[in-house]
């Protein structure tokens, strides 16, 4: 999946940047409109204040595609907060040069304040407060597929037959450590041939994104679910898909390089390997709720003078037919004393993590 989709040459994502939209293969929240980026921008913006409104902050967006939300962000910050706009670095890693090339190309206007890098290794020896956040990027980490056999879990990998195509062998004994650990925490009965994703690099993930910051917030915007629904025995195919001029199919071996590869996010996983390092969840909530909150001043500065196109847009990320319910949003704070995790998310994410 690592070299379908990010191999420098012929993975998908190096290949062009118009995988995202009407005339790609799918569509995302930034789709709808600019009204996407400015509650994000909204949620920083209240974030700065909380953290002490410091005269020196840092955005850092993983996975920022053609930089459009980046655009759409720095744009409201300018127009809402001028002492925070002034105050902020936006970083972007980026490893794929076609995509760092669309990037600074869309911010243009906002050259000075955009930093482009390769990794977040080139933030670590001046760490700001902050936030490191993504949007539909997660789904996009590379997972392992298991299935279950015989009572046990097995792997399954992909191969090459006699014609050189790829299939799939379900067969293979589990050996990786983390893997054994992750799967340990499915507490469920499968039927024979019961097949799911795990993913064991969200640690690896999360771990240099808080060497980037003194103190903040880490903020994921995704569709998933907790471990309890993930892992539900009716779900016995997964979450694996693929997709390709915004038609869904399930078999990432047909087209490799040449399609999206995805699954969704079991979030009880994300906040264990969070926790590990030290970060507290402190939010988990449909996007449709969270979008909503953060919208509040926003819409009451409509009343008297409705913006009907904005109001459409707000319509399709909330809506729970839309975009509001099929994706989700977690908080997790780093490095702040007064940050608690709280009943309600410990009881949406799962009773395995009050401890």
């Amino acid at each position: 999946m690592a070299t379908a989709l990010y191999e420098p040459r012929f993975g998908y994502y190096a290949r062009e940047t118009r995988q995202v939209g009407r005339s790609g293969d799918f569509f995302t929240s930034v789709s709808v409109g600019p009204l996407f980026g400015e509650l994000l921008a909204r949620r920083f913006l209240s974030e700065w204040e909380k953290i002490g409104s410091p005269a020196r902050w840092r955005i850092i967006e993983c996975g920022a595609h053609d930089g459009t939300l980046a655009r759409d962000i720095l744009s409201a910050m300018e127009r809402l907060n001028s002492p925070a706009f002034a105050a902020v670095e936006y970083a972007i890693p980026e490893p794929l040069p076609l995509l760092r090339e669309a990037q600074q190309k869309t911010l243009k206007s906002f050259s000075g304040k955009v930093r482009f890098i390769s990794t977040v290794s080139e933030l670590f020896s001046i760490p700001l407060p902050g936030i490191a956040f993504g949007n539909e990027l997660l789904d996009a980490l590379p997972f392992h597929v298991i299935e279950w056999h015989n009572n046990d879990w097995y792997e399954c990998k992909v191969t090459a037959d006699s014609s050189r195509e790829f299939i799939w062998e379900n067969d293979h004994p589990i050996s990786d450590t983390k893997l054994l650990e992750t799967i340990s925490r499915i507490e469920r009965d499968f039927q024979e041939g019961y097949r799911t994703e795990v993913r064991t690099n969200f640690r690896e993930f999360l771990e240099p994104l808080t060497r980037c910051l003194t103190k903040g917030l880490l903020l994921w915007l995704d569709y998933g679910f907790a471990r309890a629904e993930y892992y539900h025995p009716d779900r016995k195919s997964g979450t694996l898909r693929t997709f390709s001029k915004h038609r869904a199919a399930e078999n990432p071996l047909t087209a490799p390089g040449e399609i999206d590869i995805t699954a969704h996010v079991d979030f009880t996983a994300l906040a264990e390997a969070a926790m590990e390092i030290n970060c507290v969840p402190t939010y988990f909530i449909s996007q449709g709720s969270w979008l909503t909150e953060q919208a509040r001043d926003w819409l009451l500065s409509l009343e008297g003078n409705p913006d009907f196109i904005a109001l459409r847009q707000f319509q399709t990320l909330t809506h729970p037919a839309h975009l509001g319910g099929c994706f989700h949003v977690i908080e997790l704070a780093w490095n702040q004393s007064d940050a608690v995790f709280s009943e309600v998310c410990q009881h949406r994410l799962g009773k395995s993590l009050a401890c």
